[in-house]
């Protein structure tokens, strides 16, 4: 469940360019009428010492061309590609935020490997489905880093990792306990229909919010072999995660606000740009997602994860 674009945020207003390419006449009127030109070699040079001052082939560094074709190379290479269309930042961090909740529950270290392998599968599998869904309009906009859009990747076989993701995903889930996997799973099916249902409008945030409230009942019933431990979590760390979710709806979508009004998109967080600016609809935000984070390790400190 991540949007689409992933590059620098941008303003919600048109900037035009300062740069301005200088004209040949205006070029010629400041030279006194004439464009400057090459003064011919004198008669006195000698052929070969004309030969002599011109570099020769093989004196010109042929490196930097090398490592551009290596580092295209590697650019092109199917498994990087689908890597990058993992959206791989946003799952990085939600596998470092869970593994370390983790952690503060008191699960063992293999517990907390275990959460963070199976959160990364997880979504691996969000960002590749959120990328077959926007391809079109990635395309559209000519969104870079889109490997899918582009034609880098096929989208048939984007469609098979994603499988051979879910079948992963399933097993990996449900070693951590049924309940667990249970609620791991239930917010990877409301993170695809995040995808797909109510993104444009004003209720987008709604299922970012479910997403996020099942990840406390993850970490509470996690346990290992398949063996449920703890119990239900704490009402307040259910609320805060679902407030949590609302937050990172906000930040990713940040990075797409432009073209999702282009294409006439009336979500929470492209009424709040319109008013405020990107940028401080930026501040604000993470702000705003310091505040439920605090919130979330007060909460732990005075009642724990568990109800």
């Amino acid at each position: 469940m991540a949007n689409a674009s992933q590059s620098a945020p941008k303003t919600i207003f048109t900037v035009s360019p300062h740069a301005q390419d200088q004209d040949p006449e205006t070029t010629e009127a400041r030279s006194g009428g004439e464009l400057a030109r090459p003064s011919a070699p004198s008669e006195g040079v000698s052929e070969r010492s004309e030969q002599e001052t011109q570099p020769s082939a093989s004196a010109v560094p042929d490196t930097p061309a090398s490592s551009q074709s290596v580092m295209d190379k590697i650019g092109n290479w199917a498994p990087f590609l689908l890597i990058r269309s993992t959206h791989p930042r946003q799952a990085v961090l939600t596998a470092i935020g869970l593994s370390v909740a983790a952690v503060l529950a008191g699960l063992t270290t293999r517990e907390v490997i275990l959460i963070a392998v199976t959160v990364l599968v997880g979504q691996a599998v969000l960002g590749w489905h959120n990328d077959l869904v926007d391809q079109g309009v990635d395309r559209r906009h000519e969104r870079e880093g889109k490997p899918i859009s582009d034609g880098r990747l096929e989208s048939g076989g984007v469609w098979f990792a994603l499988c051979c993701g879910v079948l992963l995903v399933i097993p990996l889930s449900v070693t951590s306990g049924t309940v667990a996997g249970l609620f791991y799973l239930g917010s990877l099916v409301i993170g695809m229909l995040a995808n797909v249902l109510l993104r444009k409008g004003l209720f987008s945030w709604v299922l970012w919010a479910a997403a996020f409230a099942c990840y406390p009942g993850y970490i509470s019933y996690a346990g290992w072999a398949g063996e449920s431990a703890g119990g239900p979590p704490h009402w307040a760390m259910v609320a805060l995660a679902a407030a949590l979710g609302v937050g990172v709806h906000f930040l990713t979508a940040l990075w797409g606000l432009v073209a999702d009004n282009e294409d006439g998109w009336t979500y929470l967080p492209l009424k709040a740009g319109l008013k405020l600016g990107a940028g401080k609809l930026l501040v604000v935000t993470l702000v705003y997602i310091a505040v439920v984070v605090g919130g979330m390790l007060y909460v732990a400190s005075v009642v724990g994860l568990r109800a």
